[in-house]
């Protein structure tokens, strides 16, 4: 886990970053040494990938600049950063990201990042890979583990979305104190919309004719500890896991025995496995979107819009009332 803050370790990474920002118009990267968050000055945000982002910019509001280090349409797990994308973080006030789920954005931070930084992962209750959300009818791998003990896709969970925003909250205060009781005011609205959002998942997904969702891969273990689903996947933790013929053979026999109608896909990953799957066993196929980036078709959706249209197409699928 990172320390709050980092100071620049490779210079010459560190001036061509700088020299490249300045380049293309983006004077805030001189926002650390101006001081950033005074009047007029913006708070510079760089965020690891879209949930960290969204959150940024809800809790910052108007008063910070907010720089996703992970280009659309890409999966974030395996980010590579461009020079540009170095020179953001490196300029900006505040990084926010996932320790472990971007090695390449971990690195980065590590090496250049000249403000401070907030990893999520100190401030929401991640779950273990093996816990509570392991999924009880299969006690096969589902392709390994890439991501260490932790499940990393915390943001399926509206309550730890709100706990991050809270941190986010703090430390935008440190860094420009003259406006904390705004981003507190920020923090508390998005809190509020996402127990909303919450109590419409617990509702919604409260009578169901079936409880189990196969799924491209395991990125819902959250969604499952908090409201009771239980989660298959057709890979691992990272969706380009493949899965064995063993694994393959396992789900087909627990959809017979479910009653599962529905394989879910997702918009960034590839579909070589989730498709044969439903042809084979004749099933309908839907999206259940991940959120952990925006593609063309969702650039003018947000969080709230996506986790409520999983959740339209959850009860779609499981028959709920």
């Amino acid at each position: 886990m990172h320390s709050p803050s980092h100071r620049l370790r490779t210079p010459a990474l560190a001036a061509l970053a700088l020299a490249t920002t300045l380049a293309l118009g983006g004077c805030s990267a001189l926002s650390n040494e101006a001081g950033g968050g005074s009047d007029g000055d913006k708070v510079s945000v760089a965020a690891g990938f879209y949930p960290l982002q969204y959150v940024a910019e809800r809790v910052g509001g108007d008063r910070v600049d907010v720089d996703p280090v992970s280009s659309p349409n890409a999966d974030p797990h395996n980010a590579e950063l461009t020079v540009r994308e170095t020179a953001s973080l490196t300029a900006a006030d505040l990084v926010v990201l996932l320790g472990g789920f971007q090695p390449a954005v971990d690195d980065a931070t590590e090496q250049n990042a000249g403000g401070e930084v907030l990893d999520a992962a100190s401030a929401v209750d991640l779950l273990p890979v093996e816990g509570d959300h392991e999924h009880e009818h299969d006690g096969h791998d589902h392709g390994g583990d890439e991501h260490g003990e932790d499940d990393p896709h915390f943001w399926q969970d509206p309550l730890r979305m709100a706990a991050l925003g809270d941190a986010v909250a703090d430390s935008l205060s440190e860094i420009d104190p003259d406006h904390a009781d705004e981003y507190a005011d920020n923090a508390a609205q998005l809190r509020a919309d996402l127990e909303e959002l919450d109590e419409e998942f617990r509702t919604g997904l409260a009578t169901c004719e079936r409880d189990t969702v196969v799924v491209s891969h395991d990125a819902f273990g959250y969604l499952e500890d908090r409201y009771g689903l239980h989660f298959d996947p057709v890979a691992g933790l990272s969706p380009d896991a493949e899965p064995t013929p063993s694994d393959l053979q396992d789900l087909q026999e627990l959809i017979r025995e479910e009653g599962v109608t529905t394989v879910f896909s997702e918009r960034l990953a590839s579909r070589q496995f989730t498709a044969p799957l439903a042809a084979d066993l004749g099933l309908e196929t839907a999206v259940l979107d991940p959120l952990e980036g925006l593609s063309d078709e969702t650039a003018d959706e947000d969080y709230l819009s996506l986790m409520r249209a999983n959740l339209a197409a959850l009860q779609e699928a499981n028959a709920c009332r």
